[in-house]
């Protein structure tokens, strides 16, 4: 399924799927924001993350659904994902579904309001499929993963991405939540995840397990940094703790460093005063 990742190229991924990726790659996003088509040359069809407001991207998407556009499907409101849905509507006249509260947090897609309002486990029938509404805040608290019902595919927005590591940025993002999202996915029969950036992952029970196996080695590392410093600023403890990675990486590296010690915090495993993070002594 992993076809080649060509902005504005249609990739068949399965019968009822198909991919268009923007024209946004970077460092966040990868090879740009996936947009995937659901439904087959005889159905009504649904788009999951129309992605940024972008008029290349856009057209192409007008061009691809021919007036058969029903159910937009938004996983979450950052800027890459859902301003291409009001463009979209406007040319289709198709609903707007996605979690209804948007935060501002100063990344988000402020504008979005859902026609439909999703919630955890939600169902809605598409007529030829039928698509289910996953709450998995931790990236974003509006986040919405969509499974893809009988079929075993996971639209997995930004809770999962291939090929590089999701940033939880606070306060929005929640390192406790995201944990706890991914062990969700575990009560679900998914067989691929199909990410908002990337190529498809086909070994998704796998690709969780590695996925908590880097942040909990990630986190043992924050904690050995604090017992030997005994105390640090998120300034002082990013150089160490993400040694293994680019100076340019540190800024969003720090936000994840972040939203670690607040997990730790939640646990009650460290202590903060005055901007600065220190062990606690029963741990």
């Amino acid at each position: 399924m992993n076809k080649s990742i060509i902005p504005g190229d249609v990739a068949k991924l399965h019968p009822l799927v198909c991919r268009i990726t923007a024209a946004n790659p970077g460092m966040m996003t990868g090879p740009g924001t996936n947009t995937y088509i659901v439904g087959d040359s005889e159905s009504k069809l649904a788009l999951i993350d129309p992605g940024p407001e972008l008029g290349e991207h856009i057209d192409r998407l007008i061009e691809l659904v021919k007036g058969r556009l029903e159910w937009i499907f938004c996983t979450h409101t950052h800027l890459d994902h859902s301003p291409a849905s009001r463009a979209l509507q406007s040319a289709t006249g198709a609903k707007i579904l996605g979690f209804g509260h948007v935060p501002n947090d100063g990344r988000q897609d402020t504008f979005f309001k859902p026609d439909q309002a999703l919630g955890h486990d939600d169902v809605v029938d598409c007529g030829a499929f039928k698509i289910r509404a996953v709450h998995t805040p931790g990236h974003a608290s509006n986040h919405l993963c969509y499974l893809l019902e009988n079929k075993g595919l996971l639209f997995t927005g930004d809770h999962v991405m291939q090929g590089s590591t999701v940033v939880i940025s606070p306060p929005d993002g929640d390192m406790l939540a995201y944990f706890a999202s991914l062990h969700l996915l575990s009560h679900y029969s998914i067989s691929s995840f199909l990410p908002g950036h990337g190529h498809v992952i086909d070994a998704p029970r796998e690709e969780v397990i590695k996925i908590l196996a880097h942040r909990l080695k990630r986190e043992q590392k924050i904690i050995d940094t604090l017992v030997q410093v005994n105390e640090g600023s998120l300034d002082q403890l990013v150089t160490r703790v993400y040694d293994d990675v680019h100076e340019k990486l540190h800024i969003p590296a720090k936000r994840s460093l972040h939203a670690h010690l607040l997990k730790l915090l939640q646990e009650g495993r460290v202590s903060l005063k005055d901007d600065i993070w220190k062990m606690n002594a029963s741990h």
